[in-house]
């Protein structure tokens, strides 16, 4: 029986031992205390990057590191800048943490610019260090992350380069700054009314910000990003430009370009999955040439040899039909069917009914009946019958 006492006596005492082990100093997980002291690190580090204050930054990285992302920081007018740790492995004194970067530009985003980040880090001394900072797998880099930042303000815009000169930003500054009231007098103004524009120094730069293979953008002059449907908070899209593909575009293809792109941005609210591309990339299209005094035939040269040929679409491309991986002739008649559609719609109906259409397609929300339901109900008439006309209206416009 005395030994007995003594076993659960030795137990008892071993109790508050193992579970000391298992949480750790002052009652903690061990992993949550990790996870906290990781935070904190990573608050100090967003602090120091919005005070511009080098040496506290430094002090979040390793003692012999260096801070090139902070340098290359410097220019861009930041209004907000920080980490949420979403996940944590760590063994002894290397972790890797999962975090969510939020930043906004100030001035031109409502809502911060979300960016998933793998971290690395070091502890020595009891303290946690930075000692990597990358993009997460299988998403884009930061313009930054490419080299140091030059910003050039234009009017309505603020375009943001790596390895370009002064001089050219200036003049995307002004591309941009043409293209935004053009799109606000086609559109409307329920939209902020000015741009962000990326300018890196290369396709593979564009690629790498898009998180994508270069060979998928090799002809692309310019794309934008953000989601679709965002809400009225939601941060300002950036139109990335290729300036390997714009640089060789004239001075009326550039700002085609940009005020296509500018579009995009400014209807993104009323986008969603209910508007095919033919739609978006047509009315976008639509905008560009807008008041240009470019005959139909002259934009879409594809749809001409087809129509000419006798090969009058039957009816208008699938989303598929856009993809940039695809055949370029496919891709050109593809953005030229949605443009004439849109142009169609302008001619006929009016420039009025064809925003009215626009938008009553995305707030439906849902593909299934979207078109159907705005061609009944803004332009009166049905998928069939909007074909047709479609159709004869390429025969019109192109044939001669």
């Amino acid at each position: 029986m005395a030994g007995r006492r003594r076993a659960w006596g030795s137990l008892v005492l071993l109790l508050p031992v193992l579970l000391a082990v298992l949480v750790g100093c002052g009652g903690q997980p061990e992993s949550d205390r990790a996870a906290a002291e990781v935070q904190r690190v990573l608050d100090r580090r967003a602090a120091a990057v919005l005070d511009r204050d080098e040496s506290a930054y430094r002090a979040t990285g390793e003692p012999s590191g260096r801070a090139e992302e902070f340098t290359r920081l410097r220019a861009v007018p930041l209004a907000a800048w920080s980490y949420r740790l979403t996940d944590l492995h760590h063994s002894g004194d290397r972790a890797t943490a999962d975090a969510e970067l939020r930043y906004r530009i100030e001035g031109y985003d409502k809502a911060p610019v979300t960016a998933a980040r793998t971290l690395r880090l070091s502890r020595s001394g009891g303290t946690w260090h930075v000692t990597s900072d990358e993009p997460a797998k299988k998403t884009g880099e930061q313009l930054w992350e490419q080299g140091a930042v030059k910003v050039v303000r234009g009017e309505h815009s603020l375009v943001l380069g790596v390895g370009q000169s002064g001089e050219r930003l200036r003049a995307y500054a002004g591309l941009a700054d043409r293209a935004v009231p053009a799109v606000s007098k086609a559109w409307g103004a329920d939209w902020s009314g000015h741009v962000v524009v990326l300018v890196p120094q290369s396709l593979e730069g564009m690629a790498e910000l898009l998180g994508a293979p270069a060979s998928g953008y090799r002809g692309i002059a310019a794309v934008t990003t953000g989601e679709a449907a965002g809400s009225a908070k939601a941060p300002a899209d950036r139109i990335i430009v290729n300036p390997e593909a714009y640089g060789i575009l004239g001075d009326f293809g550039k700002q085609v370009v940009l005020t296509h792109e500018t579009t995009h941005v400014a209807t993104r609210t009323h986008t969603n999955p209910a508007t095919p591309l033919w739609l978006s990339e047509g009315y976008a299209d639509w905008v560009g040439y807008r008041g240009s005094g470019r005959t139909a035939a002259q934009v879409a040269s594809e749809l001409v040899g087809a129509v000419r040929d006798g090969r009058v679409p039957a009816a208008l491309p699938d989303d598929e039909d856009f993809g940039f991986t695809g055949d370029a002739g496919r891709l050109a008649q593809a953005y030229e069917s949605g443009w004439m559609a849109c142009r169609m719609i302008a001619d006929r109906w009016g420039e009025a009914r064809l925003n009215d259409f626009y938008r009553a397609v995305g707030d439906h929300e849902k593909r299934a009946g979207a078109v159907e339901g705005a061609l009944r109900d803004v332009l009166h008439t049905t998928p069939e019958e909007f074909t047709e006309q479609w159709r004869a209206y390429l025969r019109d416009q192109l044939e001669s």
